[in-house]
């Protein structure tokens, strides 16, 4: 069997060369603020993967996407390995476009954050006397670049979004940054209307899109995982405060509580914890155990 190197390797994501294709796999490695930690998250590089395959199946009358197959048998012998089962994910090769496609349906996080300082998002004024955690009147698009590991992606406005998309596609910025807006946004409801009769709110996402060989927009990346996206219970829904959720933000919390004392390692029992709310996500959304 030969042994197959990633050509990228992202925070949690190692991407391998298939000649027509590419080789996409999850680690159950975790990345918070930036930084990836020591531990690893045992059965998380598969939650993110099947998740996604759930979502691409789901909005693929929308927009088309770049996953071909999840199953090893039409992947390279090496990928049959137990190490790869379920967490690898054979995907088209796309230009990817250089924004990140950020969508908020709720306040809160950075958002919030900012909206106490001056009644903006990310440049967009919203209406006043908003609490934390509030539902937005309609869902906001806040686009950021892309960071390469280690650096920040920062968060820019429409207008400088179409201005980036030019520097690299003279004459399709405006055009581009408009599909990826209204993608993004029509991608959002169409997914947290479902996920809302699943018991899960959807308190924003992002999604990355690039171009296929004929030069069509196509949704790549992750999709609406716990890493990439802010999932609360709907039960315990409660605006005026940070809300319980079933993603990372319960290892962030943890690392912020803990500020300067955790040398980027988190306690076995928040690592059992921060599994634990990933399979939750996965169970409620999809109405199947892993």
């Amino acid at each position: 069997m030969t042994e197959l190197k990633p050509v990228k390797e992202g925070k949690v994501r190692e991407i391998y060369d298939n000649g027509d294709s590419l080789i996409m796999v999850a680690t159950d490695r975790i990345s918070c603020f930036d930084v990836i930690l020591h531990n690893e998250i045992v059965k998380k590089g598969t939650v993110l993967t099947q998740i996604s395959k759930f979502w691409f199946d789901f909005t693929k009358d929308l927009v088309p996407n770049h996953m071909i197959s999840t199953d090893t048998a039409d992947m390279p012998e090496f990928f049959r390995q137990p190490r790869f089962e379920g967490k690898s994910m054979k995907c088209k090769k796309l230009t990817m476009l250089p924004v990140e496609c950020i969508v908020r349906g709720y306040i809160t996080g950075s958002g919030w954050a900012s909206y106490q300082k001056n009644g903006t998002v990310c440049g967009i004024t919203l209406p006043e006397g908003l609490k934390e955690s509030d539902k937005l009147p309609e869902p906001i698009y806040t686009p950021s670049t892309k960071a390469e590991i280690g650096d920040h992606d920062e968060n820019i406005s429409y207008e400088q979004s179409i201005e980036h998309l030019e520097k690299e596609f003279p004459g399709k910025g405006e055009e581009y940054a408009k599909k990826l807006r209204d993608l993004t946004i029509a991608l959002y409801k169409k997914c947290a209307d479902y996920a809302a009769t699943r018991g899960i709110i959807i308190a924003d996402t992002k999604f990355e899109f690039g171009l296929d060989e004929e030069g069509n927009i196509v949704l790549g990346d992750e999709m609406l995982t716990p890493d990439s996206s802010r999932f609360w219970p709907a039960d315990s829904y409660e605006p005026g405060h940070g809300q319980p959720s079933f993603d990372k933000q319960f290892a962030r919390d943890w690392l912020k509580a803990n500020d300067g004392n955790h040398d980027w390692t988190l306690p076995q029992d928040v690592v059992d914890k921060t599994i634990e709310k990933y399979l939750q996500a996965y169970k409620l959304l999809t109405g199947q155990d892993l």
